[in-house]
């Protein structure tokens, strides 16, 4: 036993150390913006944040603007901008040093692989000063400059996000809109853009223009930040709504079968004449629909009398040898497997099939382009609509796995400002739950090594490690540590639920 706890030791200690994450990033890396007042650079920054720990890199924001209210908690007015305002520029300078040992303490101390600076940094000053941090840390870094000259988009951005800021209780459009522009004008004083020909050649960015119009890329190094750019390229600011719903019931779901490629019950068949009628009560005449390859994706979409395209890493989770059992036949078939499940479902694989966190890389050519596209309609499975989910609600991995996605139930999800607004239509059919709730003893699950049932070794660290591998499949290599949540500390989910005046049952969360 004293050997077995060894060797748990060992490799939970090899785990930590040589995270997915630290193989993608090699060293930890900041992302500093860069550009003028209301340019999008607070919106990308979230964006960015939220896609890299949704692929399982470990990313916090560090704002200067929640800095500098922390230091003047009561703003009056643009002055405070003011080049030569020398004592706002103490204030300022004071902060942005602040925020940089946090940031070092982020990536050093707590396990984080990026750390995103969101500030203007319009001076060569500023930016040599963020280089010379980077250098004395080891550090990477990477510049995102946001240029915007359309004047349509600048004051939409201040409507749509300054208007809502704390540093303007009042919310007076007219009064806000003038401070802000006069803000903007203290800025461009002393703005130094990047300059890609001389003084900054050699420094690895990309320059955003008039909210991805064009793009100027220099100096990639390597893997994450040509992914940043991959990613930064791909994202479009522009009013659209994904609807997101799981086929209908099929027969493996009335049997209580996992996996498989079974046909549409007699339910699940209504459910596909109740949602041909919800696209048409909605008009929704321009939607793209998209579906799996397996047939009970297929046969809803059949239903609606419209085009729709199949997308092959739309399909379910692959269960591997527990495709088409149910979970009581996995558990006495394969009970070291149904018990190393419970203990992390995220990064658990099925042997010979997929974990959530496989899941996730196969669909982020499906995030890419739903982030390009218009009103899309994704017809998919319970394990990838709440991969899709996670993305635009910013869960973590811990909570994606037991993220509720009822069957006969479509998600419309509209992204706002920096968040996204959700609504959920219950389209009055009745189904099998199909939801399996969090294990929530997991200090008294016993571990299965080699057939003989073991207690798992005592230990006061009680750090949560990933799962390596199941009991059919040996380590390749391992996995990242689960990110922690990242919605704010007491922050709440307002719900309300009314019936309207169709068969369909709203719910509207905005997150």
């Amino acid at each position: 036993m004293s050997q077995l706890c060894k060797f748990t030791s060992v490799l939970l200690h090899f785990s930590s150390l040589y995270t997915w994450a630290s193989y993608m990033t090699n060293s930890p890396t900041m992302i500093v913006m860069i550009g003028l007042p209301a340019r999008g650079k607070t919106y990308m920054s979230k964006k960015l944040t939220r896609y890299l720990n949704w692929i399982g890199v470990p990313t916090k924001v560090f704002n200067l603007g929640v800095y500098r209210r922390e230091a003047v908690r009561a703003y009056k007015s643009y002055d405070f901008f003011r080049h030569d305002n020398e004592e706002a520029m103490k204030i300022r300078k004071q902060c942005a040093l602040v925020a940089l040992q946090d940031v070092k303490a982020y990536l050093t101390e707590e396990g984080g692989q990026i750390a995103v600076f969101d500030a203007t940094n319009t001076t060569r000053e500023r930016r040599d000063l963020i280089q010379g941090f980077v250098k004395e840390n080891a550090f990477k870094v990477f510049f995102v400059e946001s240029v915007c000259d359309d004047p349509e988009v600048i004051a939409a951005n201040i409507l749509e996000v300054k208007v809502s800021s704390p540093d303007y209780p009042e919310r007076h459009r007219e009064r806000v809109m003038d401070d802000f522009l006069k803000r903007i004008e203290c800025y461009k004083v002393t703005y130094q853009p990047l300059d890609p020909d001389n003084y900054d050649k050699d420094l690895s960015f990309i320059k955003v223009m008039n909210v991805g119009r064009r793009f100027l890329v220099n100096r990639v190094q390597d893997y994450i930040q040509s992914k940043i750019v991959y990613y930064l390229m791909n994202i479009h600011v522009h009013s659209h709504s994904i609807y997101l719903c799981r086929h209908g019931e099929s027969n493996h779901n009335v049997e209580g079968r996992i996996g498989g490629d079974s046909e549409l019950s007699p339910r699940g068949k209504q459910f596909a004449h109740a949602l041909r009628d919800f696209i048409e009560e909605h008009k929704l005449s321009d939607l793209k629909v998209w579906t799996s390859q397996l047939r009970r994706t297929i046969q809803t979409a059949e239903e609606l009398g419209v085009p729709y395209e199949q997308w092959k890493i739309l399909n379910e989770i692959d269960a591997g040898v527990c495709e088409e059992m149910t979970y009581e036949m996995i558990q006495k078939t394969f009970p070291e497997e149904f018990a190393l499940r419970d203990q992390d479902k995220y990064h658990y694989r099925y042997p010979g099939g997929e974990s959530y966190q496989d899941l996730v890389q196969r669909l982020e050519p499906v995030i890419m382009e739903l982030e390009r596209q218009g009103n899309v309609l994704v017809i998919c499975h319970q394990a990838v609509m709440r991969c899709l989910l996670a993305y635009f609600l910013d869960k973590s991995a811990e909570d994606l796995p037991y993220m509720k996605c009822p069957l006969h139930t479509v998600l419309k999800l509209t992204p706002v400002a920096y968040g996204c607004k959700v609504e959920m239509f219950y389209l009055n059919v009745e189904a099998v739950n199909t939801h399996r709730d969090r294990v929530k003893s997991r200090g008294t699950l016993l571990s299965y090594i080699g057939g003989i049932v073991t207690p798992p070794c005592a230990s006061h660290d009680q750090v949560k490690r990933p799962r390596l591998y199941s009991a059919g499949n040996q380590p390749w290599l391992p996995l990242a540590p689960t990110p922690s949540a990242l919605m704010p500390e007491g922050r709440q989910s307002q719900v309300s639920e009314r019936v309207t005046g169709s068969p369909f049952k709203l719910v509207t969360v905005h997150v």
